[in-house]
């Protein structure tokens, strides 16, 4: 850290041991110093023990471009003008005719690779030259690593060969050779596979890629080398690096950025991009699942083209990956208000005829999801290669929608169907898209008629919201519906990551803990961010095809992910004169013993404190002390460079009752081992 002064810490040997203070610090701080007491022996309340977890949606290219590991920008040709208006089946791809050669590609839909990819492209070469064929550049440029293997795959079938009116189309013991390059932006090999299309029939080809050297900016060549014609589908570049190394798999530095976050639950896979932008656009999980090849990929209410090469599976797949919980989230039955460029006028309800329909895909979601092999959901989700059930326990069914009859009618429907099949099936409701107004009011009301589980919350408000609403469910009733606070942000005016946002949520986060009995899920958004496609800030993590930026915002939240407890523990803060924007919480890990202290110091000055940690045995105890600060609360960690907001870690030991300065603009994270 380049903030001098950043704190510092003075303990006691023992209980009742005179803390020998420096004159000038004593003096400074006598007459301010803050008084934090946790009863660190009571048995506390318990909490939820998923409390902390994350919100996924393909938002700012998080899915396709982001986290799912494919490298080729529309492998299956499918991209649409109605996602933007410049796209269409040819967008990310170029024609390349070498040395001579000659031919084009059309697009064809009359032998699609499946009903859900409708089209390919037909490649025709008059003359061989070189060869001809298609170049994609992937998303701005292909990142390839020297030494790392990428496996590049394609769907293909000969049309004919020679002449395209000839006997039999000619093709009869002539196959086309093709071969696939990674070539950098000037031309160089940078690696090359050879093929040979045989046939009338649809086959994979595949083969492994492996570069000479690395290039920020390569691009996939196929050529085909004989006069002829073939027709492509699905051509994709993986690395095999992926995260854990799955087939399909995500992008390994990113997803390990959410894995070290710890989550308890991932939220997916949307947001407003669940429900739509009208019924013909709702995410339905089948058309998510199954071979890539044979998924409906369709327009994202974002404004771009949705793969669904990430899809229910993969999600699944992650969260089992990395410890958490899914939380699929659902259309309940109703589209976006905001639909069809009709803010606030745009909700509509599936027709009542087709609801006992839609009721037995989402019955359907949780068979796949928690069906043994022998089921017929249970199987095609052993098919994918799980066979063992996922252990779904939360369905969240609707987000944000506005509280109206038709909602209602529909929502009724979906959870009285739930738990009649799965009783056992947390259902997570909504209460609109604000933290107060008249859906937030009458999605409760609702909510409590209907006994639902818990309550989905969201909330974009400024850091001073935060600060002030850290009572906010002190006052909620304990015999209602739980909480999930599950879209929340600190927004500055200008949308920056600055510091002082971040504090503002751990400071928020701080009263989800207090009222871990009454909130039992939260999650910050949004998650993922790719510099140059991004249509919402500010977001977690931003990242480039090559760099991830941890933004301060990251870094509290790891923090938190990182000490999480099931049993809080009273924690009295009594603040010296003066001093507005301090506030603490104490939890226990059950699991480890460990005490867990977060105190927030949003203030510019540091915080003296007197902690006394009641009924902790007398002696020194080993602690590490996370603390993520600086000088400046409008401090953004910048793209390209060292964070200038990251936490440090030290040990120490402290005693029951010890003094400690906490600095300004400061997350301090005690956990004291048992």
């Amino acid at each position: 850290m380049n903030t001098p002064r950043l704190f510092r810490t003075l303990e006691a040997a023992a209980l009742g041991t005179a803390i020998l203070l420096p004159a000038a610090f004593a003096a400074e701080t006598e007459s301010a110093r803050s008084t934090l007491t946790v009863q660190a022996a009571s048995a506390g309340t318990p909490i939820s023990g998923d409390l902390f977890g994350v919100f996924f949606e393909d938002l700012n290219y998080a899915a396709d471009g982001g986290l799912y590991g494919e490298l080729i920008q529309n492998r299956s040709f499918e991209y649409s003008a109605t996602e933007q208006n410049d796209w269409g089946p040819f967008f990310s791809w170029t024609v390349e005719r070498r040395g001579g050669g000659d031919g084009g590609i059309n697009i064809k839909t009359a032998r699609p690779l499946h009903p859900n990819n409708p089209h390919y492209v037909a490649l025709s070469v008059k003359t061989p030259g070189q060869g001809v064929g298609v170049v994609n550049s992937g998303f701005g440029g292909i990142p390839v690593q020297t030494g790392n293997a990428y496996e590049v795959s394609f769907f293909s079938h000969q049309l004919f060969m020679g002449e395209a009116w000839s006997p039999n189309n000619g093709i009869e013991g002539r196959p086309m050779p093709v071969v696939v390059r990674l070539e950098s932006a000037t031309g160089k090999v940078l690696a090359e596979q050879t093929f040979r299309v045989t046939g009338r029939d649809w086959q994979r080809y595949s083969a492994r890629l492996t570069p000479g050297q690395s290039d920020g900016a390569a691009r996939l060549v196929l050529l085909a080398g004989e006069k002829g014609g073939i027709a492509l589908d699905e051509v994709s570049l993986f690395p095999v690096q992926t995260f854990h190394g799955r087939k399909n798999g995500l992008r390994a530095d990113l997803a390990q950025a959410i894995a070290d976050l710890k989550p308890k639950f991932v939220r997916f896979p949307g947001g407003c991009l669940s429900h739509g932008d009208g019924l013909t656009n709702f995410y339905r999980w089948k058309d998510t699942v199954g071979p890539v090849e044979q998924r409906k990929g369709q327009r994202n209410l974002w404004g771009y083209h949705q793969s669904v090469g990430l899809g229910y599976f993969e999600f699944f797949q992650f969260c089992e990956d990395i410890g958490a919980r899914p939380l699929p989230v659902l259309p309940a039955g109703v589209c976006c208000q905001n639909a069809d460029n009709s803010p606030g006028h745009g909700q509509e309800g599936l027709p009542l005829a087709e609801m006992p329909a839609y009721i037995q895909d989402v019955l359907d979601l949780i068979e796949w999801a928690n069906g043994p092999a022998t089921t017929t959901w249970g199987r095609l989700r052993a098919e994918a290669g799980h066979p063992e059930p996922f252990g779904l326990k939360y369905v969240g069914i609707g987000n944000e929608d506005q509280i109206t009859p038709v909602f209602k009618e529909r929502f009724k429907l979906i959870q009285e169907a739930v738990k009649a099949r799965y009783p056992g099936i947390q259902v997570v409701g909504t209460a609109g898209p604000f933290p107060s107004g008249e859906d937030f009011d009458q999605g409760w009301q609702f909510a409590r008629e209907q006994k639902v589980d818990v309550v989905d919350e969201h909330y974009y408000q400024s850091p001073e919201w935060f600060w002030e609403n850290l009572a906010r469910y002190d006052r909620y009733d304990r015999k209602g519906p739980r909480v999930y606070v599950g879209e929340y942000a600190a927004h500055e005016r200008d949308r920056r990551n600055t510091l002082r946002s971040a504090l503002a949520e751990a400071a928020g986060f701080t009263g989800f803990e207090r009222n871990g009995d009454v909130v039992a899920l939260a999650s910050y958004a949004p998650l993922l961010a790719r510099r140059g496609h991004t249509q919402w800030t500010p977001d977690m993590i931003y990242f480039t095809a090559t760099d991830v930026v941890l933004t301060a915002n990251y870094y509290v939240q790891q923090m938190v992910g990182q000490n999480q407890g099931d049993v809080y523990l009273t924690t009295d803060l009594a603040k010296a004169a003066g001093r507005k924007l301090l506030t603490a919480s104490s939890v226990r890990d059950t699991r480890t013993g460990d005490l867990i202290v977060k105190i927030v110091n949003g203030d510019s000055t540091p915080a003296a404190l007197s902690i006394r940690l009641a009924g902790l045995p007398a002696g020194n105890h080993r602690a590490l002390r996370t603390v993520l600060a600086n000088l400046q609360a409008d401090a953004v960690n910048p793209d390209g460079q060292a964070p200038v907001v990251r936490p440090d870690t030290a040990e120490m030991s402290v005693a029951p009752e010890f003094a400690m300065e906490v600095p300004a603009n400061s997350f301090t994270v005690l956990r004291i081992r048992r």
